[in-house]
């Protein structure tokens, strides 16, 4: 089942690329709205589709009704982007490994996009390098900042690398991070994450054995002298939420309280917001509802790889064994992934790791196949077949 609207653009002449420039939603967005109805979180987002609709003539109900895939075509699948969803939205092709069969021909110990299990697995650009050490700043001195990053950025990794420096360094640095695993922004489909839960898992992380106060007032008061006693043993704390785009707006403008718990002149409180374009829509200047807290947060953005597509590259094939990462991977077909991914610079870059990641491992797979000793063009062009 897909919603009717995508027909109706087809029948129009429209592209859902045209949709996402005219609606200032990201590509993905709205591949995943029109083939699988997952609605963006953002606040505005229903009535940027809204007035989209009006100016084009749409009708609002007939747009947004369900439909099964007209008689003779292949039928829809809720979690694989069929092959022109994968066209026009490359960041959708689903998850690919890396063959035994392809790591073998290529000469590799392990799969290149795995996961990274050590601090030098983490690819490091000038660009990330400089969001790495602002979150790292932070931590150490306080304030509070915002990674924004497409899905697929690598905000995580940089959160776990952060972690794991942390824990190496001996810094110091309490790393405090709330559950958001059923996390949404409204109670309909999950749960909002509130102030006091921020608050719960503050005192659960720093001061596991104490009972929680029962009013309001005693409960925060109790927080502020927990963290203040814990800074007055050498230690810093930072508040990490992922996920952070699902927040609820007043747990955004609630952040401000947190940042003004300090010690005399000394904050007690650092915090990290990591979250995909929606969250700079919360965060906006505009919104009188968030404004005290967008003027003490610090925006940052994890840029594509678009300058260090080659670089990335070279680096997860190097770390996963290969001699030689250039006989692996030949210079057209890097080319070709920033073809495949950047195709306008209209819409902008989707030249993000997990993308990059599942392109390459699948013309990875082909050109083992065939027994092919490189990775062309050609192997690139036919990765976003089904």
């Amino acid at each position: 089942m897909t919603l009717a609207l995508k027909r109706l653009l087809a029948e129009r002449g429209m592209t859902q690329r045209q949709m996402a420039r005219a609606t200032g939603l990201s590509l993905p967005t709205v591949c995943d709205l029109l083939n699988h109805e997952r609605w963006p979180s953002a606040n505005t987002a229903r009535p940027q589709i809204t007035q989209f609709l009006r100016a084009h003539g749409i009708p609002i109900a007939a747009a947004l009704r369900k439909e099964k895939a007209s008689p003779g075509s292949r039928p829809a699948r809720p979690t694989h982007p069929t092959q022109q969803e994968q066209g026009e939205c490359p960041m959708l092709l689903r998850k690919q490994t890396l063959s035994a069969a392809a790591r073998q021909h290529f000469g590799l110990s392990s799969d290149p996009f795995a996961d990274c299990r050590e601090l030098p697995d983490v690819f490091l650009s000038p660009d990330i390098r400089y969001v790495r050490q602002a979150m790292m700043d932070k931590c150490r001195h306080g304030g509070a900042m915002a990674v924004i990053g497409e899905s697929g950025a690598g905000k995580s990794t940089l959160r776990e690398e952060l972690i794991e420096k942390l824990s190496k360094d001996d810094s110091g640095v309490i790393v405090i991070q709330p559950y958001v695993v059923a996390m949404e922004e409204n109670d309909t489909r999950g749960k909002t994450l509130k102030a006091a839960h921020i608050a719960e898992a503050i005192m659960a992380t720093i001061a596991p054995l104490s009972h929680i106060k029962s009013s309001h007032e005693a409960r925060f008061r109790q927080l502020h002298e927990a963290l203040r006693d814990s800074s007055r043993t050498g230690a810093r704390h930072v508040l990490i939420i992922e996920e952070a785009h699902a927040l609820p707006v007043p747990t955004l403008k609630h952040l401000k309280r947190f940042l003004e718990l300090k010690d005399g002149l000394r904050p007690l409180l650092a915090v990290i917001l990591l979250g995909q374009s929606e969250l700079l829509l919360k965060l906006s200047e505009q919104d009188a509802n968030v404004r005290e807290v967008v003027q003490r947060i610090e925006i940052v953005h994890l840029p594509p790889l678009d300058n260090d597509l080659a670089a990335y590259i070279t680096h997860r094939l190097t770390r996963a064994g290969a001699a030689n990462a250039d006989k692996i991977v030949e210079r057209g077909a890097i080319d070709a992934i920033r073809s495949k991914l950047a195709p306008r610079r209209d819409t902008g870059s989707l030249l993000h790791p997990l993308a990059v990641n599942n392109v390459l491992a699948r013309a990875m797979n082909a050109a083992a196949e065939l027994g092919a000793p490189t990775v062309t063009a050609e192997f690139v062009g036919a990765a976003g077949a089904p």
